[in-house]
């Protein structure tokens, strides 16, 4: 490495190592994961990964009323938030990690409660007031309509909105979505029938909404069940009822009508919440997970057979291909995917570059994550934030970065031990 590269690394720790200094000394910073299954992980190791140190604001209501939910997905979950938990407390950073998130929850959906009446998910972001609320919708919400089973982008936007307001200013509103979209019309084509357009709801005020609240939206990843074609019929190993890990039901219609490469799913993605986040003041940024995980299908650095490429060409599965960022069901993320997700949210919501948090991150070694292949990622959310373009260090120069992350821990545990 050279030596201009390590003093820029040695710079990087040491303001790492001031920004632990004053965040330890301050109050807590509250921040909310707001999601579904993506944001929880759906299965372990990253479901329940440090969930003893993260609020799961619904494990409550599943205990009330679990219809609609997976056996097979437990609380308490740590999932994205958990991970992410682990690299503020290694940094040195005092936030406190609460996630409220459903499976396939929209975000209209967690506004209005309407998976159950037990299910207060519009009021678990009401509960407190928050310095960081991180929003993401249903993956595919976002999407240009007939571009996915869910694709309603003026619902997406719709839906924003309100979470912003609500969080924002709190005011207690009646309204219908024929009123919410400008016409009947306009409702039906956002995919509501005429019915659901003409319902009044009602919302309370948001009495602990600020300001000064940050808000980030989740740009999801491309999924490759959604290119094609994938026609993928394995069963699912986690559900009772054994059924195809990809949808290929009459219902959602098959993948191969929505996109021919992860590469087009990626760009629609990134317009869509670039689109919102310019058109609303109120979003604080975007946290590209998405372009993360398409940077490194772009590279080829991730699993290219038994999966599709950039092309959206499926190629047979070979043994000793690079780590996969998709779960089983091509949908879902894999630890590793989860890994780098949270990853950039850590990246973007404390301006930190990821790559510091070096080879022997805990977070990676919890997961079973090597640490060649958390140094990898860390690298590849870096430089999707534009924060690190050096390429990954050489193992005998990972002690050179690792003095500093040392040198971090060491301060947070005199810090804690003094505040015993």
């Amino acid at each position: 490495m050279h030596r201009s590269t390590l003093r820029a690394c040695a710079s990087a720790a040491l303001a790492l190592c001031a920004a632990a200094s004053a965040s330890a000394a301050s109050a807590p910073i509250e921040i909310l994961f707001v999601g579904d299954s993506y944001t929880f992980g759906r299965v372990d190791p990253v479901m329940s990964y440090n969930a003893a140190n993260v609020h799961d604001l619904t494990a409550g209501f599943d205990a009330v009323d679990s219809s609609g939910t997976n056996a097979f997905e437990p609380h308490p979950w740590g999932g994205v938030p958990g991970i992410f938990k682990e690299f503020t407390t290694e940094s040195g950073l005092n936030y406190d990690v609460s996630i409220s998130a459903r499976n396939a929850a929209s975000l209209r959906g967690q506004f209005l409660d309407s998976a159950s009446s037990a299910w207060k998910l519009r009021e678990n972001v009401a509960s407190k007031t928050w310095n960081v609320v991180v929003l993401q919708d249903q993956s595919d919400v976002s999407l240009p309509n007939g571009k996915g089973k869910n694709a309603d982008n003026a619902q997406f936007q719709a839906y924003v909105n309100q979470f912003v307001n609500f969080i924002h200013t709190g005011t207690a509103q009646t309204y219908t979505e024929t009123q919410l979209y400008g016409s009947l019309a306009n409702c039906e084509a956002a995919g509501d029938s005429k019915t659901s357009c003409g319902i009044k709801r009602v919302i309370p005020a948001n009495t602990n909404a600020s300001a000064n609240t940050k808000v980030y939206l989740t740009e999801t990843w491309a999924r490759p069940d959604m290119v094609f074609a994938h026609q993928n019929t394995v069963p699912d190993p986690n559900s009772p009822s054994g059924e195809p890990i990809v949808d290929t039901s009459s219902t959602g219609g098959p993948a191969t009508l929505y996109y021919t490469s992860l590469g087009a799913m990626t760009f629609d993605l990134h317009a869509a919440f670039a689109a919102e986040a310019a058109a609303n003041p109120g979003i604080a940024g975007v946290i590209p997970v998405g372009d993360a995980f398409q940077l490194a299908v772009n590279q080829g650095s991730v699993q290219s057979s038994g999966f599709y490429d950039a092309n959206g060409v499926f190629i047979p599965p070979t043994p000793g291909e690079p780590l996969d960022l998709w779960w089983d069901d091509d949908l879902h993320a894999s630890k590793y995917g989860s890994y780098l997700d949270a990853l950039v949210q850590y990246g973007t919501i404390t301006g930190l570059d990821p790559l510091l948090l070096g080879a022997n991150e805990s977070a990676a070694q919890s997961l079973g994550i090597a640490s060649t292949d958390a140094v990898f990622l860390e690298r590849l959310a870096a430089e999707d934030l534009g924060m690190s373009l050096a390429p990954v260090p050489e193992p005998g120069n990972l002690a050179l970065i690792g003095g500093g992350l040392a040198l971090l821990a060491a301060l947070a545990r005199r810090r804690r031990q003094t505040a015993d």
